[in-house]
């Protein structure tokens, strides 16, 4: 993994990766740290084994390309992704082979905004706001039964307003995407094709947490 060497490079002697990165497991997770104290904490989407005839050894030294080999497989990404993102003004499914998207759809539907008016104007807006969503829940249904559900799938990317996106995987017909491993970015804005590829390439990532070395203290 070119990362894992350039962080090996900026936190530490440059002889040999083995002197330099060592590396601890958590469940869902590997810590690497550097000779300086510097640790990156990688948490992949869907992470491999730790350990096993192809996966890292016990906790240690990172010795090499062979090492290097077995981290890049424990972070591999799911093959197979399936993508579901809902706001209140639009909808985005899509379905993913490796990096590249094969099928999709994206369309609006308006959603009304909540109002500040009172008493039996507030209940009529209210009452059209909740079909409207109702409306949008079915549609985004619909939609991910067509072009998602067509083909298998590892892992699902959910994104948008929480709520809405509950509301569709509650769904019965969608009972075994709603179990499939998870990664929510429910910070993306309005659904767009542009928006579906960032997803895209947000759920296939490994998430990386920096700490810098805790300073050394220098008696004079």
């Amino acid at each position: 993994m070119r990362w894992v060497n350039g962080f090996a490079e900026r936190h530490g002697e440059l002889c040999g990766l083995a002197r330099v990165l060592t590396w601890s497991s958590a469940q869902s997770s590997v810590t690497l740290t550097a000779a300086d104290g510097a640790t990156a904490v990688l948490e992949p989407f869907v992470p491999q084994a730790h350990s096993g005839p192809n996966g890292l050894r016990e906790p240690g030294g990172l010795s090499g390309s062979a090492d290097l080999d077995a981290l890049a497989g424990w972070a591999t990404p799911p093959t197979r992704l399936a993508l579901i993102l809902v706001r209140r003004g639009g909808y985005a499914v899509g379905l993913a082979q490796g990096s590249e998207l094969i099928a999709h759809k994206v369309g609006t539907r308006y959603v009304q905004s909540r109002t500040a008016a009172g008493g039996w104007s507030q209940h009529r807006f209210a009452r059209r706001r909740d079909n409207q969503a109702d409306a949008l829940v079915v549609s985004v249904i619909e939609h991910t039964r067509r072009v998602v559900l067509a083909s298998p799938t590892d892992a699902l990317v959910v994104g948008g307003d929480r709520s809405l996106v509950r509301d569709v995987l509650a769904d019965p017909r969608l009972a075994k995407l709603a179990q499939l491993p998870r990664r929510e970015l429910f910070d993306l804005p309005d659904p767009k094709l542009v928006v579906l590829k960032q997803a895209l390439r947000r759920g296939r990532a490994v998430r990386i947490t920096l700490s810098a070395p805790e300073p050394t203290a220098v008696e004079s």
